[in-house]
């Protein structure tokens, strides 16, 4: 048997080499103008993609059909996609308003969880003229439920039911165009659990069906588009689009107000965004009033993917954060370790992002940044500024790195 012996052999070969025309494509965004041209900054592009490249098909079709749910990791400390950030881990499910799902799980330790029914993916952003992300992003909530409303056993296991008629408990409804769950998970301090979570369709009595030609064409259709998408429009579109993103031109300061719609509250969030560029010989103070609320500040590169918090400091939260003596939370992006506590790591990157989230409060916090001369960073910062000896940053990064392992069960 030979290619041309089977029925879709033609339709079969040219979604492939589709696909790898669009594989190549994508590669080209890696030298775009948002991606330095550094050497480890062009390497990180196409990490980027290869990382991503990973899931493309576990997205497009091993977990696609909402008859058969699956839930999928699609960020984790080896895959990094849309703006994630740090201390958060990030779930979906592939579902349809045409069917009654039942979640059952084990909420664990973790300080914030929500889960969202994400609903139709428009032609246009709501109130916009312009198109919304690429796959799998770009729909919009329709409910959600807080891990603070889940009703639970004494042991935190719980059910919770997706769709269907209203009943009493744990329900989320659906509607024609409820195509998604978009389940999000933030960490505090060191050592909380996650919540487990599995899903079936209520009623699902036979196995799913294998892949036919015109599903595996359709997947490295939608493959294609995701790679292309994700390099071409990651981080201009953010830039373009999101509230709370202070213009990329004017880099090493947060926006004036954080980004507070009704769809942020769905996403149970406010939102600010910086661009930040450091020269060789600088480093970057950023400070805000200590406040309630659960809030995380998260480094990311110049695609808006989460840096490597699995083995660096590239993120903070109230529980493992230093207050300075007047009140200020300060942090310091520096390139190498200053010995200050709450020192964020850029990797040796000269450019990315620094995302703020106010997950448990509305109060509007402000950011202020100083750049300074690395230098003279410590004439910039209190006496009482926390410090730690090179031993306790080791210590440190073990916790971290046992802690990040324990969330995604690595």
């Amino acid at each position: 048997m030979a290619y041309g012996d089977g029925t879709a052999d033609e339709d079969l070969k040219a979604a492939w080499e589709h696909f790898c025309d669009e594989l190549k494509r994508a590669g080209t965004y890696a030298f775009k103008d948002a991606n330095p041209a550094a050497d480890i900054h062009r390497a990180d592009g196409f990490r980027f993609l290869t990382q991503n490249l990973g899931q493309a098909f576990d997205l497009a079709l091993e977990t696609r059909d909402p008859a058969f749910p699956q839930i999928h990791y699609f960020t984790t400390p080896t895959m990094k996609l849309g703006g994630d950030v740090s201390d958060f881990t990030y779930r979906q499910a592939w579902i349809s308003g045409e069917h009654v799902y039942r979640i059952t799980g084990k909420r664990g330790t973790a300080r914030w969880f929500n889960l969202t029914v994400q609903g139709p993916k428009p032609d246009r952003i709501p109130g916009t003229d312009w198109p919304p992300l690429h796959e799998p992003f770009g729909d919009v909530p329709e409910c959600n439920i807080l891990g603070s409303r889940l009703e639970t056993d004494a042991e935190g296991n719980f059910e919770l039911i997706v769709g269907g008629e209203e009943r009493a408990g744990n329900w989320l409804p659906t509607t024609p165009g409820s195509r998604k769950l978009f389940i999000r998970e933030a960490f505090d301090a060191w050592g909380e659990t996650p919540t487990t979570l599995t899903i079936e369709r209520v009623g699902m009595a036979e196995p799913r069906p294998m892949a036919s030609p015109a599903q595996m064409i359709e997947a490295m259709d939608w493959a294609g588009r995701f790679v292309t998408g994700l390099m071409e429009q990651w981080p201009e579109h953010s830039w373009m689009t999101s509230g709370g993103v202070c213009d990329p031109e004017r880099r090493n300061e947060f926006p004036g107000a954080s980004a507070n719609t009704a769809d942020d509250a769905k996403r149970g969030r406010m939102a600010a965004h910086m661009v930040w560029r450091l020269a060789a010989d600088e480093a970057l103070i950023v400070e805000m009033p200590a406040h309630d609320g659960f809030w995380i500040f998260g480094m990311g590169g110049p695609f808006a993917g989460s840096m490597d918090f699995l083995h660096r400091p590239t993120s903070y939260t109230p529980a493992r954060t230093r207050v300075d003596g007047d009140g200020m939370i300060r942090l310091v992006l520096a390139h190498d370790d200053p010995g200050v506590h709450n020192w964020l790591d850029t990797q040796r990157f000269s450019d990315g992002n620094l995302t703020y989230r106010n997950l448990m409060s509305q109060n509007a916090a402000t950011i202020t940044t100083r750049l300074v001369k690395r230098a003279e960073l410590m004439a910039h910062l209190p006496g009482d500024t926390a410090m730690v000896t090179p031993q306790e940053r080791a210590a440190m990064l073990r916790e971290r790195y046992r802690a990040v392992k324990l969330r995604f069960g690595i």
